[in-house]
Formats: structure tokens, C-alpha cells, sequence
């Protein structure tokens, strides 16, 4: 596989609190709405694109069913929501929203 986070890949990833690795994605996911929003769907594809490869890092280094529920669960309406029916009726607000509380917490324990 083609990482584009190469050096996360390659074992720094896992050395992250979970927190973190939640805010990472966040990171990624709050530029692909940026970029929806501007109407720059190559940009908004390419940060959704490193967005889902972080969170499959975070998925292959993940214990604990639920936990691994939870991620798989927002894997799967994070795809719905940039590429499919939306049939979850996700909104920006929505990821925004949930995001931010891993942004926060990781703020909180500095």
C-alpha cells in the first residue's frame, strides 16, 4: 500500500494515545469539509483519502470490540457521508461536533 502518512505507518502511529490519533483524523476530516465547501473536490477527496488512512492505521492497531465497533461504525458513515446516499443524514455540523471533543480532550491533558 501507498501510504501517505509514511511515517505514521511505519510504527509511530501506534505510540499515539488513541486521543490523539482521534484528533489526527478529525484534522483531516475538518480540511475535506473545507474543501467540499469551497467546491475543490480534488482537495476534499485527497484530505478524506489520508482521513481514512489514518483511521485504518487506528483500526489495525485498535483492542477491544467496542472500540473497534465504534471506529468501524464511523468508517462506514464517514464514506457514506462524503461518497454515498448520506443515509445516515450526517452533517458538517455533526462531524464537526464530534471531532472536536477529541481536539479537546487532547488540548485538556497539556
Amino acid at each position: 500500500m501507498n501510504y501517505q502518512h509514511k511515517d505514521l505507518a511505519t510504527g509511530r502511529w501506534n505510540q499515539l494515545p488513541f486521543l490523539e490519533q482521534m484528533a489526527n483524523i478529525g484534522s483531516e476530516v475538518e480540511r475535506a469539509l473545507k474543501w467540499r465547501a469551497k467546491h475543490n473536490t480534488a482537495y476534499s477527496q485527497q484530505a478524506f483519502e489520508r482521513a481514512l488512512e489514518l483511521m485504518d492505521l487506528t483500526l489495525d492497531s485498535v483492542k477491544g470490540f467496542t472500540r473497534l465497533k465504534e471506529l468501524t461504525r464511523l468508517r462506514e458513515a464517514l464514506v457514506d457521508y462524503f461518497f454515498g446516499t448520506n443515509q445516515f443524514m450526517s452533517t458538517e455540523e455533526s462531524w464537526r461536533k464530534y471531532f472536536s471533543n477529541f481536539t479537546y480532550a487532547v488540548r485538556k491533558n497539556y
